[in-house]
């Protein structure tokens, strides 16, 4: 088999599984894109086998510390075991990420359930040239009957020098359907909606902000579908406003709104100067939730979020009531947890609020982080309440 030895102090010898161009110290054999290739240190000691493309960056993503050929076999264990590990968490609803990049040996693959149909997202050029096997194993474990949905329209292929395309690749149906999360019906568009469906990262975050809501006046910011917004009004709050600069999206919270007889005003707006016009108009809200897309695609664009993060916070807590509450989430793992804690302080400072931290939120337990993958981890979020007094 043809690989690649890698050179001493390379991450992979701290236990992450990429391997980038700058950590390759020879090339041996006559590796092809796309390959399984093997993995030596500079002692010519195996390390295992890994997918191979020389058009990126990270020449090498390990996929097993044995020697492992992607064939059908493989897919079907590396499914079951990410099935059984989403069973044992027992979801009240087969909503759920069945399977999480190399936090579950798939490098680049992004399977997503909502009941019956699938979104899959291949992001790594062998895992996408692999994708029929992908899509045969998940019906030999889930059934033919089911619907596979691509949804490979992420820039991150750009990378790796894929083109992006969107399709169904298995199944009949395509158009939006209604799926139950959390005791709510929302609407689902699997071919045309955001990302691959809805944001099931935040299931968890939807139900603990919702416990906060009843008799509040809640401003949802960034709302997508309404996740926040619906959980709050279900829960009881006094007045619940949606904002999303989607004409799509607003128009989906509106529609889930209605098919569970509740009361959300969705508006299409721009939230930065949403927040600014309300600040102008003296408006309170006391439970004010950020959750916007990310900010940051890189390290070296950092700075610029940076001072986004800092505007939208500053803008939000002005506009909170006196002992109001600020639930607020990042979803770039180039930002780090503590950077965006910092960040949040910060802002608290000039908005001149003092802020007594409540809870600290994470992606659900289907997205699982690997301790040595610091990728794996990218969703973080505070929630604060505002206090007076001192």
């Amino acid at each position: 088999m043809a690989g690649l030895v890698i050179r001493p102090r390379s991450r992979i010898f701290h236990g992450h599984d990429w391997v980038y161009s700058s950590e390759v110290e020879k090339i041996f054999g006559d590796p092809a894109p796309g390959d399984v290739i093997s993995l030596k240190d500079f002692r010519d000691r195996p390390l295992g086998s890994a997918i191979y493309n020389p058009e990126s960056q990270i020449v090498a993503r390990r996929i097993s510390r044995r020697k492992q050929d992607l064939d059908p076999d493989f897919f079907d264990r590396r499914l079951r075991r990410a099935l059984n590990l989403r069973e044992a968490m027992a979801f009240a609803e087969p909503v759920y990420r069945l399977v999480w990049s190399e936090a579950d040996g798939l490098p680049g693959v992004v399977i997503d359930r909502y009941g019956e149909a699938f979104v899959l997202q291949t992001l790594t050029l062998a895992m996408d040239q692999r994708k029929g096997l992908l899509v045969e194993a998940m019906q030999r474990l889930f059934g033919e009957g089911i619907t596979v949905i691509e949804r490979n329209d992420s820039p991150i292929r750009k990378a790796e020098g894929l083109e992006p395309v969107v399709g169904r690749l298995a199944g009949t149906e395509s158009g939006p359907f209604t799926i139950t999360v959390n005791g709510l019906l929302q609407e689902v568009d699997l071919l045309a909606g955001q990302k691959t469906g809805i944001y099931l990262d935040q299931l968890d975050a939807y139900a603990a902000v919702a416990e906060l809501s009843p008799g509040k006046a809640v401003l949802d910011c960034f709302c997508n579908q309404g996740g926040f917004a619906l959980h709050a009004a279900k829960a009881g709050a006094a007045s619940v406003l949606a904002i999303d600069i989607s004409g799509t999206a607003v128009e989906a919270t509106r529609r889930n709104a209605e098919r569970n007889d509740l009361t959300v005003e969705a508006l299409e707006a721009n939230v930065f100067d949403f927040l600014k016009e309300a600040e102008t108009a003296e408006r309170k809200f006391d439970l004010i939730v950020l959750d916007p897309p990310s900010f940051t695609k890189s390290r070296k664009a950092l700075k610029g979020a940076m001072r986004g993060y800092k505007e939208i916070h500053l803008r939000a807590l002005k506009l909170l009531t006196a002992d109001g509450i600020l639930s607020t989430y990042c979803c770039s793992h180039h930002v780090s947890e503590q950077e965006f804690f910092d960040v949040i302080a910060a802002a608290s400072v000039d908005a001149k609020r003092n802020l007594r931290l409540l809870a600290t939120h994470s992606q659900r337990r289907d997205h699982p982080v690997i301790v040595t993958l610091p990728e794996t981890k990218y969703l973080k979020g505070f929630t604060l309440r505002c206090v007076g007094g001192f």
